[in-house]
Order: structure tokens, then sequence, then C-alpha cells
């Protein structure tokens, strides 16, 4: 368990700096591999023990889940070296890639969609969509 991907919430609540910046916005300047910074938030008035996760231009763009804050945070209080990079973004939660103990994260392999070209005789493609009467 060197390597974790991990959830990265709260993309739509607005930061608390001057300028109210916005994370879903941040998130979505991150590309796949950029930096990111993991900051124990122990003032956090929901959780202590909250870990937010900060892109490499130190905008907040939101905060590990609940159940993995707790793992991570106590990670870096023991000294231990956490480094993380950006892996990518859907509709409810970005996403990052936590590498434990040294060294750099490493993106995970992407499964690409089959080529056209590579479906046997046998394959259905439907255009047009499943027959749901819509």
């Amino acid at each position: 368990m060197n390597e974790l991907t991990l959830a990265v919430v709260g993309l739509d609540h607005p930061n608390t700096d001057r300028t109210r910046s916005n994370r879903r916005y941040e998130a979505l300047l991150c590309a796949p591999g950029d930096p990111v910074t993991l900051r124990p938030d122990p003032a956090n008035p929901v959780d202590p023990q909250a870990v937010a996760v900060w892109s490499e231009r130190d905008i907040q763009i939101g905060f590990l889940t609940a159940e993995r804050a707790p793992l991570i945070g106590a990670r870096i209080r023991a000294g231990q070296e956490v480094a993380a990079i950006f892996q990518g973004i859907s509709a409810r939660a970005a996403f990052i890639r936590v590498r434990l103990g040294g060294g750099a994260p490493t993106l995970p392999d992407v499964r690409e969609a089959p080529d056209a070209a590579a479906l046997r005789e046998d394959d259905v493609i439907d255009p047009d969509g499943p027959d749901w009467g819509a």
C-alpha cells in the first residue's frame, strides 16, 4: 500500500480566503500529474482530523474524505513523507494519487475506449442507443 488514489470532496464549497476562490474551477485548472499539497486542518470546525488539498498555485481544491483523512493526517503528523499529484476530476469529486513513505507518486494507466476498428464482427454498435421508446 505505497500508493493510493483518494477522492477530494467539497469542490462546490467556496474557499474562505479574501477572494472566496472557486475550488471546482481551480480543480479544473489542474492537469494530471500536477503536484498538490496535503495540509492537516486541526482547526476545522466540522472535522478536526480534516486534511485539505491545495493546488500548486496554493489554492484549496477541497478535502480528503472523512474516511481517509485520519490515516493520511496521522502519517503527515508522524513525519512520514507523503507526496501527492492531481489525478483527475469527475462530476462529484476530484482525485489525487498519493505515495506514502517516499518517492514520487505515479499516475495509473488509463483505460481507453475500444477503437471501432478493433471490434470483432459479432460486436454490436448501436449508434441510435437502446430501444427505450424515448
